[in-house]
């Protein structure tokens, strides 16, 4: 008999109950018990939310979206923000206090799921001797050493179906449509949904842009008699100048910048420069609503069954991973640390190029692959 228990911390995305139903499901065929702990780390620090969970409480949760479970980006235990009685804010480290519980608690390993900020706090929790299985869960698809995140193909198929009913919507008023979306520091969520939305212009991180080269883009479009043009604008786009766009500071400081501003900005420099009507959309946690594709359902079943597997072969401080089409497991000091990267000779990157998709740069400025 082993006694699991379950976390999901950071930003929601589609799949996220597929991990659950699989790993509740594998767990009963082995006779296990699993807990969930509630809005990430909370049931380690309340009672009341640490949640046992067995088949008829995930019946069905596989096609929804979100988590049954909750979900918190502000639950870091080693610097968990405490407001004392003078109302000031002070930041405290209780992850002793959360391994003793789970020790208490006769847990015999915790899966974490979450993105890179979550398996940095579970990665944290391995090196304080608990016994964690990572699963990667980012909707930006920028996580290390995993081909993909599952949340990720949903996040892209809302994103290019507002990009086909913008297209209608531009055509009829010859505007220039510039849609921002989500992605952080990696451009994985522009790039994909900008193709496969037939975008004339995809501004990503990766490669900081040049608004005279978005405009003669725009410009061009006349040439063959297109009087609209889509823009799609990654949140952390910079431009050759190096300036990122953001609204402030997360809280504390501790998340960093928030990012956000780019598209509206983006699309006043077009106006200005072109004289074209041209409007600002941003999609926001749109993308990280709704049912998941069969595609990120199955991906976060196979990465909660294999959770399982890995317990059961006490893989403990590593993340599953898919690696080759196929489920492995990777050390979480190889996954914290660094973002996943557009690279620069992708086949995305070339395609864009081939079919004339603007990169915000003249090509010739560029070391691309041909």
């Amino acid at each position: 008999m082993k006694k699991l228990v379950i976390s999901t911390g950071g930003g929601d995305a589609p799949g996220l109950n597929a991990v659950i139903y699989a790993v509740v499901h594998s767990c009963y065929r082995r006779g296990w018990e699993v807990y969930g702990s509630r809005n990430g780390y909370g049931g380690f620090l309340d009672i009341n939310d640490m949640v046992q969970l067995n088949i008829r409480d995930v019946e069905g949760i596989y096609s929804q979206g979100g988590t049954i479970l909750g979900s918190t980006n502000k639950g870091n235990p080693f610097a968990k923000p405490v407001v004392n009685e003078a109302g000031e804010v002070h930041v405290m480290d209780i992850s002793d206090k959360i391994i003793r519980n789970f020790n208490r608690m006769g847990f015999n390993c915790h899966i974490a799921i979450g993105g890179d900020g979550s398996l940095d706090i579970a990665h944290r929790f391995s090196q304080k001797g608990m016994p964690v299985i990572g699963v990667p869960k980012t909707i930006d698809n920028d996580l290390m050493a995993t081909e993909r995140t599952f949340g990720f193909d949903t996040a892209v198929a809302t994103a290019t179906e507002a990009l086909d009913k913008l297209h209608s919507t531009a055509k009829s008023h010859n505007r220039v449509m510039v849609v921002e979306v989500m992605g952080r520091d990696s451009g994985w969520i522009a790039l994909y949904s900008g193709i496969s939305g037939g975008a004339d212009a995809i501004l990503i991180p990766e490669i900081p842009f040049d608004m005279e080269a978005v405009c003669e883009k725009i410009s061009d479009n006349e040439l063959y008699n297109k009087h609209y043009a889509i823009v799609v604008v990654a949140e952390g786009a910079l431009t050759k100048d190096g300036h990122v766009f953001n609204k402030g500071m997360g809280e504390l400081g501790r998340e960093g910048v928030v990012l956000g501003g780019v598209g509206e900005w983006v699309a006043n420099e077009i106006r200005k420069r072109t004289d074209k009507d041209t409007r600002s959309l941003v999609l926001g946690h749109l993308q990280r609503g709704g049912s998941p594709t069969t595609f990120d359902r199955l991906l976060g079943l196979r990465f909660g069954a294999a959770a399982v597997r890995m317990v059961e072969e006490e893989k403990f401080g590593h993340m599953v991973a898919l690696l080759k089409g196929s489920m492995a497991p990777v050390p979480l000091d190889q996954v914290v640390g660094g973002r996943k990267k557009v690279p620069l000779d992708s086949d995305k990157i070339l395609t864009a190029r081939n079919i004339g998709i603007c990169l915000g740069v003249d090509p010739d400025q560029l070391d691309f692959p041909e």
